[in-house]
């Protein structure tokens, strides 16, 4: 790519020469993945000296919009490197008191460093708003691939393919006692070359103990316990995996009703019903999962050695 030739996010680029790092990179680096560990650490030396403000970044088109503000493609003016720049209006934080929200947010999500996690960079402020500087997945929002798909639903090798990675990403969280609380393919997003990255972590809660008792999350993927209003663990997470398994699979959650209270109903019930094109693999890790006891829930390791998530797995292959 030539100076100042347009790149495929629609920001001219301009190629820069980068000294050497203080340490050694892998010989094997692609040549890519080098030249991005070279700006990403000359960036970081520059933020040593001054933090970010909005004049240091080139803003491009929208990428999604929430409940207190919007996402936009962004480019960091001096490195060239994009990013996917969360803005939060202080404002609308104040109006749902939920400030503390957002700094929970960034606390746990900044902590997390896991290749199917998105990553949170760094953060800053003015006076109208907080801005997070995250990772770019350059094919947005997963929730828009399963739309967009054959019958609104992914093949049984692709499915088991996110399920491993959803999975492998929340038993780290677990690991690192956070529970995530919001799992669903709106908050799961997906780079260029079709691997999974968690996001969101607006409802995310870090305790030592895993025992909550606040009702958050969205409506079809809320867990038995939750809609009882008990107690409840790091399991809540397990249950959503079994719930985006079934989405995955059929095009809609296994609970979906009329109305709220009969959703309700369904889930304290355990009510599912697998169509018949559902093999007998999917529905073996979905029933596992989707079970009323927490403590009877599959752990997430097992999710990852499965027979399904395996064999299906091993059969998929990228487009």
């Amino acid at each position: 790519m030539t100076s100042n030739e347009e790149d495929r996010n629609g920001m001219a680029h301009n190629d820069e020469d980068f000294s050497e790092l203080p340490f050694k990179l892998p010989d094997n680096l692609p040549p890519e993945a080098r030249a991005q560990a070279l700006k990403m650490y000359k960036m970081a030396l520059e933020r040593k000296r001054k933090p970010f403000t909005l004049k240091d970044f080139e803003i491009g088109k929208p990428l999604g919009r929430g409940k207190f503000g919007r996402v936009y493609l962004a480019r960091e003016k001096q490195t060239h490197t994009i990013f996917a720049l969360k803005t939060i209006f202080k404002s609308e934080l104040q109006k749902g008191n939920m400030e503390h929200q957002v700094i929970r947010e960034v606390e746990i999500h900044s902590r997390l460093n896991h290749p199917n996690i998105i990553s949170l960079f760094t953060y800053f402020a003015d006076d109208r708003r907080i801005f997070l500087v995250l990772e770019y997945a350059g094919k947005g929002e997963l929730y828009k691939h399963l739309q967009s798909a054959p019958y609104k639903r992914f093949s049984e090798s692709l499915s088991a393919k996110y399920i491993y990675e959803v999975a492998d990403a929340l038993h780290y969280c677990h690991l690192n006692k956070v529970i995530h609380r919001d799992i669903k393919p709106e908050n799961i997003l997906l780079t260029y070359d079709g691997r999974i990255k968690l996001s969101d972590f607006g409802w995310s809660v870090h305790t030592p103990s895993l025992k909550r008792k606040t009702m958050c999350g969205t409506l079809d993927y809320l867990p038995p316990e939750m809609v009882l209003n008990k107690p409840y663990n790091e399991c809540v997470d397990n249950w959503c995996v079994g719930v985006l398994c079934y989405e995955f699979l059929v095009g809609v959650p296994p609970f979906e009703s009329k109305t709220n209270d009969e959703t309700f109903k369904k889930i304290c019930a355990v009510d599912v019903r697998y169509p018949a094109f559902m093999s007998t693999g999917a529905k073996d890790l979905i029933s596992k999962l989707l079970q009323k006891n927490p403590l009877n829930r599959l752990p997430l390791p097992q999710v990852l050695t499965h027979d399904w998530v395996i064999s299906k797995k091993k059969t998929f292959k990228a487009d």
